[in-house]
């Protein structure tokens, strides 16, 4: 009978052990909770990273948004090169410097103050 336990061989709990351990038990939750909400704020993947991330999403949106537009804009100059002839005309006189038959071309240069005035 030497295998059996006694109430003398056997150890009952102690009842300050049982409520240090849960106190242990809940301090260690508690760490473990605040690791956990600290890595989802400001983790690789937290709230700040997307935080960041949308912003950088919002600054590509306008970035391409005025790209679009810029587009549009020269789509409609180069349509207006080639079809519309009054465009051309002013392109012509203002790169080229042509006129038209009739017109008359005023050259104006300044002269050199004289030093006696």
């Amino acid at each position: 009978m030497a295998d059996t336990p006694t109430s003398e061989t056997a150890s009952a709990p102690k009842p300050g052990a049982t409520a240090r351990g849960r106190r242990l038990v809940s301090y260690a939750l508690l760490v473990l909770a605040a690791v956990v909400v600290i890595d989802s704020i400001a983790g690789e993947n937290g709230l700040l990273a997307l935080a960041r991330a949308r912003h950088e999403l919002r600054t590509l949106e306008s970035t391409v948004q005025a790209a679009r537009i810029e587009n549009q804009r020269m789509l409609e100059l180069a349509r207006r090169y080639r079809e519309d002839p009054a465009t051309i005309e002013e392109l012509a006189r203002k790169d080229l410097g042509l006129i038209k038959p009739g017109e008359k071309l005023f050259i104006i240069r300044d002269l050199p103050a004289k030093p006696g005035r």
